[in-house]
């Protein structure tokens, strides 16, 4: 039994890193603001112009909209018709629209291992809060601090490894980790509505937001673990 449950706290520690990385990805993903963001600041509609094709913010805003609708829906293929000098045209040629039907894939894999964890968290959680014994919430402030730690020490890996070999070089291999092909590489439009530094500030925002839960969750746990410290100090404590 006592094994059983060092395996379910180390358990909840573990997926504690992942829970939190999967919500910020869930988040960027789903951000119509954070895409605003990006395009605004690294003006996209003029990169587009550039290559000839001229859309104002309102209509850049709604295609970055309807991708975020096409990563919930159940269509296989993305398929977005805008028009340039009054001729509609399709702004996604066939192989840009496969790496959408990948990136959709990753997304929706995403919102499942997020499901998972988050069950077996709140079920460690509950479990942990409904024995009403001070040793269990004891268990799950350690769970809150170890995971804490545990992916601010992941997300410093990450760091560490962007600043050796550059976010260009993560970015590429990324993609060979993650695609079974290099349509993500396809001339087009795609690579114009997402250039490399709009890409990076998405990949901050998203270790912004993990960094940020893991100081909470693991602050809450430290907290604790500190008041019922004192608090047994000042009780075990000889009174005159």
């Amino acid at each position: 039994m006592k094994i059983l449950g060092i395996a379910a706290k180390w358990l909840f520690i573990l997926c504690l890193p992942i829970l939190l990385l999967t919500v910020s990805l869930g988040w960027a993903a789903n951000s119509l603001w954070l895409y605003k963001y990006g395009f605004q600041k690294y003006n996209v509609s003029q990169t587009l112009a550039d290559s000839g094709l001229k859309l104002t913010d309102s209509e850049l805003e709604d295609i970055y909209a309807r991708l975020i609708s096409y990563y919930n829906s159940h269509d296989e293929y993305i398929s977005i018709t805008v028009a340039n000098d009054g001729k509609p045209f399709n702004l996604f040629t066939p192989e840009e629209t496969i790496h959408f039907r990948d990136v959709k894939g990753l997304i929706r894999l995403d919102y499942w291992v997020l499901l998972g964890t988050l069950v077996y968290v709140l079920a460690y959680a509950g479990v942990c809060l409904f024995w009403r014994k001070r040793r269990y919430w004891r268990y799950l402030a350690w769970g809150l601090v170890g995971g804490g730690s545990l992916t601010l020490a992941l997300i410093l890996v990450v760091f560490g490894l962007g600043m050796l070999l550059g976010f260009d070089q993560l970015l590429y291999r990324f993609h060979f980790v993650f695609f079974t092909n290099l349509f993500w590489s396809a001339e087009g439009y795609m690579l114009l509505l997402f250039p490399e530094n709009l890409l990076r500030d998405m990949a901050l925002f998203c270790a912004a937001i993990t960094i940020g839960l893991a100081i909470i969750l693991g602050g809450v746990g430290g907290g604790y673990l500190i008041f019922s410290r004192s608090r047994r100090t000042s009780v075990d404590a000889p009174h005159p």
